[in-house]
């Protein structure tokens, strides 16, 4: 998806502006649409931040860590499509901020990150300037898909649209552009800057026609298909949907495609719930997904499956080795497959079958006592369209599966970075993009605490994130594990805060439940109150009860029996 340049009559691409350099990095913000930026500034970005002061069109939320600032944009992005933008400090505030940008890269998602450097006459000079890195541009380099730093002020508004080009063509991703302290007010003629034709609508040609022909054989001849989709197919939910009618096929996704297709839509599959058709599939259509379940997460891969693999990406391809591959924009390649599929003869409908498999596995989910009881008091309170956000928790882990999502983009993920603490400063996010809806973040308290400055965040920019700290005093999965293997824990027991008291003196609304019954009466005071709201949950850790036989079903009795 691409933000497209905003045209203004008052400008034209052939008439320069005389602007500083801070100037016109916040001209190409407005260009691109950009209406919030997450940042923290300091001296090698004051230029920037008077820049954005003076812009109305563009509203600036402080955080207080620059890792909050890259997750807010993270939230921001995933939940709307659209760039995240934020801008912290070189050095230390690029490091801190890394996580979340490595994250945009793990979940394709487009973030720009505006940042500065130490004067330009002591780079590379190794003197010991305030924040210098070694190589920052190498550095940030590794973990992006795309950065610069620009020396000349006259080439920041095509260091912007190349930066906005990045992160939304091909596979989204990071970028970035590091202008330096000294550059940053200096001024130049600057001509405005038109986003370049790769990055338009329907630029993408779709797949190659043998090998859409190739794909179409292996569909139609097959008797049990199955849709796998990712984040890669968030924009393509109409024409999964009709693939999934055509083919009579189970569309199943793990995190990123949640919401494709809705959860009560019996072709709407959990991981759970398609891992208990995998060993009967006989051809896989996989859209914008990296196929962690297939080759990660389920055991045994049946032998007459045919694959094929959808990804704009076709380094993807070289990856998972498909039977057949198809490079394009998965909005264009399924309509293409949907046009090739027009003749198939109507299939017998499976719906009945499908919604048997998903309510006999659901009845063995709701066995997963109390995180399953818990996770159905969330959606019995959150809005149809209300976003969630999960994260590196017992209760997020078992929100892959037995939460239910009815829209895409939704569902809120750290992909498979699996950084704790992620979660609650990207709700942050989530909420500044759609102030009216609601936005529920689950945590565990270790995760909580990561990031919880950032309650004062939400208070002050009115940032109304509900979120449930379920609280077992340590860091429970690790603990889990540790007890497993060696039989005790080792540095993960925890000696937590008040979360009620602590959240009021943030001027949150603090809020305590211990049963689901509990927690729904809860969230409804929250949404209701229309504040920042941390709800905490006591849930002792139990070895018995744990989400991964569900993830990882290979540890499951009828994984060894098929």
């Amino acid at each position: 998806m691409t933000t497209p340049a905003v045209s203004r009559p008052d400008q034209d691409l052939a008439t320069p502006t005389l602007r500083t350099a801070g100037e016109a990095v916040v001209a190409g913000l407005r260009e691109h649409g950009v209406d919030t930026v997450f940042g923290i500034p300091g001296v090698q970005t004051y230029e920037l931040f008077d820049a954005l002061r003076r812009e109305p069109g563009i509203e600036v939320i402080g955080a207080r860590h620059e890792q909050a600032c890259a997750y807010m944009a993270l939230g921001y992005a995933q939940s709307t499509g659209r760039p995240g933008v934020f801008s912290v400090v070189p050095g230390p505030g690029v490091l801190n901020a890394s996580a979340g940008m490595l994250t945009s890269l793990a979940t394709s998602t487009p973030t720009v990150c505006m940042t500065s450097e130490i004067p330009t006459q002591f780079m590379g000079r190794g003197m010991g300037h305030l924040h210098e890195m070694p190589d920052q541009q190498a550095t940030v380099s590794s973990f992006t898909k795309w950065a610069s730093t620009v020396v000349d002020p006259a080439e920041v508004p095509n260091a912007m649209t190349r930066a906005f080009e990045e992160a939304t063509t091909g596979r989204p991703g990071p970028s970035v552009v590091a202008v330096p302290w000294d550059v940053l007010t200096r001024t130049a003629e600057m001509p405005r800057v038109a986003a370049h034709p790769a990055a338009a609508d329907g630029a993408d040609d779709g797949a190659e026609g043998d090998l859409l022909h190739r794909a179409v054989e292996a569909l139609t001849s097959a008797r049990n298909p199955m849709i796998m989709v990712g984040s890669g197919a968030s924009h393509a939910a109409d024409q999964i949907r009709a693939l999934a009618e055509k083919l009579q096929a189970p569309v199943v996704s793990l995190r990123g495609g949640r919401g494709i297709i809705p959860d009560d839509d019996p072709l709407g599959f959990t991981s759970a719930e398609g891992f208990e058709r995998w060993a009967h599939t006989d051809a896989l259509l996989a859209v914008g997904t990296r196929q962690e379940l297939v080759w990660f997460r389920w055991p045994d891969t049946p032998e007459s499956l045919v694959s094929v693999n959808v990804d704009i990406d076709p380094a993807q391809h070289e990856r998972l080795r498909p039977d057949v591959g198809l490079t394009g924009d998965s909005r264009v390649v399924c309509t293409q497959l949907l046009d090739a599929l027009e003749q198939l003869p109507e299939r017998a409908s499976r719906r009945e079958e499908f919604a048997a498999l998903k309510a006999a596995t659901r009845a063995e989910i709701a066995e997963l006592t109390p995180h399953s009881d818990y996770l159905a008091a969330i959606r019995d309170v959150l809005p149809r369209d209300g976003y969630f956000v999960e994260e590196v928790s017992q209760i997020g882990f078992a929100s892959y599966f037995a939460l239910e999502i009815y829209e895409p983009r939704h569902f809120i993920t750290c992909g498979y970075q699996g950084n704790l603490g992620y979660g609650f400063p990207t709700a942050l996010g989530v909420q500044a993009a759609h102030r009216d809806a609601v936005v529920v973040s689950v945590t565990g308290d270790g995760g909580f605490l990561y990031g919880v400055q950032e309650l004062a965040t939400a208070v002050q920019y009115g940032l109304n994130v509900i979120t449930v700290v379920f609280d077992n005093a340590a860091f429970g999965n690790v603990q889990a594990d540790q007890m497993r293997i060696y039989g005790h824990g080792s540095a993960t027991e925890l000696r937590n805060p008040d979360f009620v008291a602590m959240a009021e003196s943030f001027g949150a609304l603090g809020l305590r439940a211990t049963t689901p019954d509990e927690l729904r009466t809860a969230l409804d005071k929250a949404v209701r109150a229309q504040r920042p709201t941390v709800i905490e949950v006591p849930m002792p850790l139990s070895l018995e009860q744990s989400p991964w036989k569900f993830i990882m079903p290979a540890s499951r009795s009828r994984a060894a029996e098929r």
